[in-house]
C-alpha cells in the first residue's frame, strides 16, 4: 500500500535529524511536513458540516458555537490514537481488530463505515443538486423532477469518471481537484469576510459570541435563551407546543453538527491513507500534530464563522416576506411556513375540540411558524448578502456548496473503495476499488424523496451517522490497549493513563450522542437492537481464540 520513492524517505531524515537536535527542531520539522492534516480539515468541511454550522446558528444563535470545536477536539484525540496505532505497527486495522480486539468490532466497523458512506452521500447529492437549482440555474424552465435528474446524473457521471481515473495521476484530475477547493475555499472566505464585514459595522455582539463557546448542554431540553421573549405571556400549551418543536430541531442539529465534525468514515480513511503514504512509527508524532493543528484550525474558523453570520442574520428572524409587506415571500418559503402553520393548526383543533385554520391563529403562533422554517439554499445564501451583495451571494453559495457535495462524494466513493478491498482482502486499488467504489451512487435518490428542504437532509442522514460512531471509537479505545498488538510501543504509567483518560471521555460523550439518537428515533426497539449487538459482542468475545 505504501508509495515508495525519495520522498518519504527524505521526510523520514528530516524528522530522525530534527529529533535528535530537540523539541523547537522538531516543532519546527512539523510545521513544514505538516498537509495530511490540512487534507482531513477539507474532507470534513463538506456540505454536512456546512448545513450543521448554518442551523446551529439559525437555530441556536451564539449559544451553540461551543459544540463544533468540542466535538472535533474528541474527534482528534480518537483520530490521534488510530494514527499511534497504525504508524506504530503498520498493520491495517481491520484485521489488527480481529485479531487482537473481537471480529464483530471488526466487522461492524467496516460495515458501518460503507453504511454511512452510502446515508451520507443522499444529502451531498441533495445539497449539490438544490444549489445548482435554486443558486446558479434558477431560470431552467424545466419540471423540478427532470431538472433534479438531469443535474444529479451529471454530478454522479462527473464523480463516477474522477473517481475511476483517480488513481491515474493525470493532470486533468489534480486540476479538477484544485478547482473544487478553490470552490470551496471561496464560500470560507466569504464568511469570514461576512463576519468582518458585520464587526465594523457594529451588528455582532462579541461578547456573546465569546459566552457561546461555553458548553451549555441545558439545549438538550429547553430551547436557546433568545427565544424567552415570545413566550412571554403566552399560555402554557402555547409555550409546549413552540418549545417542544424548538427542542426537537435543536437536538437533532446538535448531533448533526457533532457527527459531521468527524465522522466515522474518517476513522476508516486516515489509516489507511498513512499506509498507503508509506508512513510508519516514525511519522508518528508528526501525524498527531498535524491532526491538532490542521485539522482543528481550519475547521475552528470556517465553522465559527458560518454560526456567526447565520445566527447574526436568521435567529428569531421570521422568513422574508411572511410577516412583512414590504416583501413578497418566495413560494418556497410560503409553503414552509403554511406546512408549520397547518401543524399547529390541527395541534389546536385537536386540543380544542374544534375547528382551527391558519387565519385563525394568533400572531405569536405565525411569528413562531415564520421564525421556524427550514432555510434552504437560497435563503441561506443571502447570508453572504452583506458582504457580496444578493446576486453574487447566490452564485458565491451556489459554486461553494457544489464544490463541497461533489469533493466529498468523491471522498465518500473513494473511501467505500478501501472498505470493499478490505471485505476481500484485496489491494485497496484496481477494478476492485473501482467497483466498491461506486456503491455509494445510491445517494443519487436522495434529491427525490426528499421533499423539505435540501439542506435539512444532511441532518437526519446524520443522526444516523452518530449513531454509528461509538463503534469506531470503542474499538480503537480497545486496540490502544493491546499489549499483543503494540507490544513495546504500548504506553506505560502516566502516558498511558492521559491516552486512557482522554479516549474514555471521547468514547463516551460519541456513546452518549449515540444512545440519545438512537432512542429519538427508535425508542425501545433501538434500545433492542442496540443490546442484541452488545450481547453479540460478549459472546464472541467468550468464544473466540486468544491471538498467541
Amino acid at each position: 500500500m505504501a508509495d515508495t520513492g525519495m520522498g518519504i524517505e527524505q521526510e523520514r531524515q528530516q524528522i530522525l535529524d530534527a529529533q535528535a537536535q530537540g523539541t523547537g527542531a522538531t516543532l519546527k520539522t512539523f510545521v513544514k511536513l505538516s498537509g495530511p492534516g490540512w487534507l482531513q480539515s477539507a474532507i470534513t468541511l463538506g456540505g454536512g458540516s456546512l448545513a450543521g454550522s448554518l442551523y446551529l446558528g439559525v437555530l441556536g444563535g451564539a449559544a451553540l458555537m461551543w459544540l463544533q470545536p468540542l466535538a472535533m477536539v474528541m474527534g482528534i484525540i480518537m483520530l490521534s490514537a488510530i494514527a499511534y496505532v497504525t504508524l506504530s505497527t503498520g498493520e491495517r486495522p481491520f484485521r489488527a481488530i480481529n485479531r487482537h480486539v473481537n471480529p464483530v468490532l471488526g466487522w461492524s466497523w467496516l460495515i458501518a463505515t460503507m453504511m454511512a458512506n452510502i446515508v451520507s452521500a443522499m444529502p451531498q447529492f441533495s445539497l449539490a443538486t438544490a444549489a445548482t437549482q435554486q443558486n446558479l440555474l434558477p431560470d431552467l424552465a424545466l419540471n423540478d423532477t427532470t431538472e433534479k435528474a438531469i443535474i444529479a446524473g451529471a454530478i454522479l457521471v462527473l464523480c463516477s469518471v474522477i473517481v475511476w481515473f483517480y488513481n491515474s495521476g493525470s493532470k486533468g484530475i489534480r486540476f479538477f481537484e484544485i478547482v473544487l477547493k478553490v470552490m470551496v475555499g471561496c464560500v470560507v472566505l466569504s464568511f469570514m469576510g461576512v463576519v468582518v464585514k458585520m464587526t465594523l459595522t457594529g451588528s455582532i455582539r462579541w461578547g456573546e459570541i465569546a459566552g457561546g463557546f461555553v458548553p451549555d448542554l441545558r439545549l438538550l431540553v429547553a430551547p436557546a435563551a433568545t427565544f424567552e421573549p415570545f413566550f412571554e405571556g403566552a399560555t402554557e400549551e402555547f409555550r409546549a407546543y413552540w418549545s417542544g418543536l424548538i427542542v426537537g430541531q435543536q437536538r437533532d442539529v446538535m448531533i448533526t453538527a457533532a457527527a459531521t465534525a468527524v465522522g466515522i468514515n474518517m476513522t476508516f480513511l486516515l489509516p489507511y491513507s498513512m499506509l498507503r503514504k508509506g508512513w510508519d512509527r516514525t511519522f508518528r508524532g508528526l501525524a498527531i500534530f498535524d491532526l491538532a493543528t490542521g485539522l482543528f484550525v481550519p475547521f475552528l474558523i470556517a465553522t465559527s464563522c458560518v454560526v456567526i453570520a447565520s445566527a447574526t442574520q436568521f435567529h428569531a428572524q421570521p422568513g422574508p416576506g411572511l410577516l412583512d409587506d414590504s416583501v413578497e415571500a418566495t413560494p418556497a418559503v410560503q409553503a414552509k411556513y403554511e406546512g408549520l402553520a397547518k401543524q399547529r393548526a390541527a395541534a389546536l383543533s385537536e386540543a380544542t375540540g374544534e375547528e382551527v385554520g391558519i387565519a385563525d391563529l394568533s400572531e405569536g403562533d405565525k411569528r413562531m411558524a415564520a421564525m421556524l422554517i427550514q432555510r434552504d439554499a437560497f435563503e441561506l445564501a443571502q447570508s453572504l448578502a452583506p458582504l457580496t451583495g444578493e446576486t453574487f451571494a447566490n452564485y458565491v453559495f451556489g459554486f461553494g456548496v457544489l464544490g463541497m457535495g461533489i469533493s466529498t462524494i468523491i471522498i465518500l466513493m473513494l473511501i467505500n473503495g478501501f472498505v470493499i478491498c478490505e471485505m476481500f482482502d484485496a489491494p485497496s486499488s484496481g477494478t476492485l476499488h473501482r467497483v466498491g467504489s461506486l456503491i455509494p451512487a445510491i445517494g443519487i435518490l436522495g434529491p427525490f424523496f426528499w421533499k423539505q428542504a435540501a439542506f435539512w437532509l444532511a441532518v437526519p442522514t446524520s443522526v444516523f451517522g452518530m449513531a454509528l460512531l461509538p463503534i469506531a471509537y470503542f474499538t480503537f479505545y480497545f486496540l490502544m490497549n493491546q499489549k499483543t498488538l503494540l507490544g513495546d510501543d504500548l504506553p506505560r504509567g502516566g502516558k498511558r493513563l492521559v491516552w486512557n483518560v482522554l479516549m474514555g471521555i471521547a468514547a463516551s460523550l460519541a456513546a452518549f450522542g449515540s444512545v440519545w439518537s438512537i432512542w429519538s428515533k427508535l425508542q425501545w426497539l433501538g434500545m433492542g437492537l442496540l443490546a442484541g449487538f452488545l450481547v453479540l459482542v460478549a459472546v464472541v468475545q467468550v468464544l473466540r481464540k486468544r491471538p498467541v
